[in-house]
């Protein structure tokens, strides 16, 4: 039996490490949740706790009103005995019964330091709970403050995260564009294209330039033609007054 003992105690404590190291691993996974059933174990212990406090206060409030009653019993059984006395003396009660009267005083004032030290016991019982439930109160207090804190300062830390991945992000993309710009095929087949249509566009020009000449030649010689013809034909005033004053004979000659 000893051995299964330690060996029950040896499981035991090694199934709590495992148990305490899974739970670490859980929190690490998602610590939002553990952070929640940490707070929801605390908050347990405390409903708990509070429930015994107030089983504990009706206990007092139980032992408190049982040394009252008492009290009160002895006070009025002390003010009977007072006047027992004469009621004996004049014969109109009995000894047995002032005897059995004085038997219950008795027994009342002999049991009261128990009913004392029972209200007292269950007075310190009921502050130790008080005591216990105003740490568990301030601790659930403590645990929601530094929670909310934490859970702050992740909320801050994700969207300084999540700002920095954008930053990357954006940073990626005008790198990219920069990289479309100088390496793409598309980009590049584009600059051929247009360098194409330019050539083309160059020697059209050319064949249209050597077919204009030919033209342009022409248009000059029928001009030089149309120059010396009108110039042919063209009389001056002077010419004419010779020509109609001249003689026939002169004309002749002419």
């Amino acid at each position: 039996m000893s051995g299964w003992g330690l060996t029950a105690r040896l499981l035991g404590k090694h199934f709590e490490v495992v148990g305490n190291k899974l739970s670490e691993t859980i929190a690490s996974w998602d610590p939002e949740t553990a952070t929640e059933a940490d707070r929801d174990r605390l908050q347990a212990t405390l409903m708990e706790t509070a429930q015994k406090l107030a089983s504990a206060r009706a206990s007092f409030d139980k032992e408190h009103d049982d040394v009252e009653k008492l009290r009160t019993m002895i006070a009025n059984d002390e003010k009977v005995a007072t006047s027992l006395g004469d009621r004996l003396a004049a014969g109109s009660i009995s000894e047995s019964a002032v005897s059995k009267f004085c038997d219950e005083l008795e027994a009342e004032k002999s049991r009261l330091p128990q009913e004392i030290q029972e209200e007292s016991d269950a007075k310190e019982y009921m502050g130790q709970l008080q005591q216990v439930v105003d740490a568990f109160s301030k601790s659930l207090a403590e645990f929601d403050a530094q929670a909310k804190k934490n859970l702050q300062a992740l909320a801050s830390a994700q969207s300084q995260k999540d700002l920095q991945g954008l930053r990357i992000e954006r940073q990626e993309e005008l790198d990219g564009l920069k990289g479309i710009a100088g390496h793409s095929s598309a980009m590049a087949a584009l600059t051929r294209k247009a360098q194409e249509v330019s050539n083309q566009a160059a020697g059209m020009r050319i064949v249209a330039d050597i077919n204009q000449k030919p033209i342009d030649d022409a248009q000059e010689l029928d001009s030089i033609r149309k120059s010396v013809a009108i110039g042919a034909t063209t009389e001056s005033v002077v010419d004419r007054l010779k020509r109609l004053s001249a003689k026939p004979d002169q004309q002749t000659a002419q």
